[in-house]
């Protein structure tokens, strides 16, 4: 199949769990025979470099970018919040990006448009007028849960109402999407459940983010050795920022009063300087690092201390299929087919998040158990080769149709 692949962000270098999720799709497609163009979105924020890619990969996915300034302006965010436009999605189009997509359209056939994420069905009204793929929308996150959850626990009462609002604002718009595509590939079980009650006709399977497992060396460790926690994401992220804090102000001090030879790690893009300049006993902070893998490799515990994300978490996939056992809130570990106390420990609040983590102190072989299991889990379930069949299959359904 020819496959026209639309990104909001460069799906290469994979950097964060979005470009991850894009670019192992990408790499599947092509290892299964499909031909694969991409076509990005340029951001300020992560703009695209053709001359530091492989060029191999330049020259398998043909990728191109269109420069798009997605920064937020506050103007912009006011003028359509009062002609109840939705900024989140609004700023991701361009006339730019629009023009390219109809010359490349007037150039080329596509069996499938696939849209990665709700931030490119702004080009569908272009699309259905200039080819006749099927389009799929690939759903990385249900964005309207996100916004909800980041709403419900919004402390400041002035703000509250209006992440409420744009939670609604962004409900309403994703919801009508799906009556505009042929299919979505929901990242996860729930968010395909999500979208069904709806009650829309559209065609919706769930496609997790997959993995090649060759790709994450499995370090077996040293079980007499006292386990080291670690967190590793983007601190520019919500989600993030206030899960860390939360695990600092209300966990990682009862840990190290017990252990106080205990460590956690943080490292992560844009970390928050007041981060940077903490000093709590065992605490080790750092920004980006250039070695994702090699960083967690080092680490022994991942901990996802997660209350307002959707989704799937590209990162808890990468720590398992590496061996790393992890400590999850249940909306750090929603969308992985786990079994809590076998592959990955679940963590509710604050008092269980330090029972788990102080429970491997003490039984270090048991980190190693789970981590274990947690390896055999993705292996089995999150490997790119059945996920990118089972997306293929979708596609072929949908166009005899």
């Amino acid at each position: 199949m020819r496959i026209l692949q639309l990104c909001n962000k460069p799906p290469y270098p994979p950097i964060d769990g979005g470009s991850k999720a894009m670019h192992n799709l990408t790499r599947g497609l092509i290892k299964a025979g499909h031909e694969v163009k991409v076509l990005c979105i340029s951001t300020p924020k992560q703009p695209l470099d053709l001359a530091a890619l492989p060029a191999e990969y330049v020259r398998s996915t043909r990728i191109e970018g269109v420069f798009v300034d997605t920064s937020v302006n506050i103007v912009d965010a006011f003028t359509d919040l009062i002609t109840a436009d939705n900024y989140n999605i609004s700023r991701f189009f361009s006339p730019d990006m629009d023009i390219r997509l109809i010359q490349l359209l007037s150039e080329e056939r596509f069996d499938v448009v696939q849209l990665e994420s709700l931030f490119m069905t702004p080009y569908i009204p272009t699309l259905r007028r200039y080819t006749k793929a099927r389009l799929v929308l690939r759903s990385h996150n249900l964005e309207y849960v996100i916004q909800d959850r980041i709403a419900s626990g919004e402390r400041n009462i002035l703000k509250r109402p209006y992440r409420r609002y744009l939670a609604n604002q962004l409900r309403a718009y994703e919801m009508a999407v799906l009556d505009r595509v042929d299919g979505v590939a929901a990242i996860t079980p729930s968010d395909a459940e999500h979208l069904s009650k709806h009650g829309s006709k559209t065609k919706i399977v769930t496609i997790p983010f997959g993995v090649d497992p060759d790709e994450y060396p499995v370090d077996p460790g040293d079980a007499s050795k006292m386990p080291s926690f670690f967190h590793l994401g983007s601190m520019d992220w919500l989600p993030n920022d206030e899960g860390i804090r939360w695990l600092l102000a209300s966990v990682w001090p009862r840990v190290v009063r017990k252990y106080p030879t205990a460590q956690l790690h943080l490292a992560g893009n844009k970390m928050p300087k007041d981060l940077m300049a903490m000093e709590l006993a065992g605490l080790k902070v750092k920004g980006r690092v250039k070695d994702a893998i090699k960083y967690m490799r080092k680490r022994s515990v991942m901990t996802v201390p997660l209350f307002s994300a959707g989704g799937m978490r590209v990162k808890i996939i990468e720590g398992m299929a590496m061996g790393k056992p992890v400590i999850a809130t249940p909306i750090g570990a929603e969308g992985i087919d786990h079994t809590d106390g076998k592959n990955i420990l679940i963590a509710r609040n604050a008092n269980e998040f330090v029972e788990q983590m102080v429970g491997l102190i003490k039984e270090p072989e048991r980190a190693l158990q789970i981590g274990a299991e947690a390896r055999k889990l993705i292996t089995s379930t999150y490997s790119d080769h059945p996920i990118v069949a089972e997306l293929t299959a979708f596609y072929k359904r949908l166009r005899k149709e």
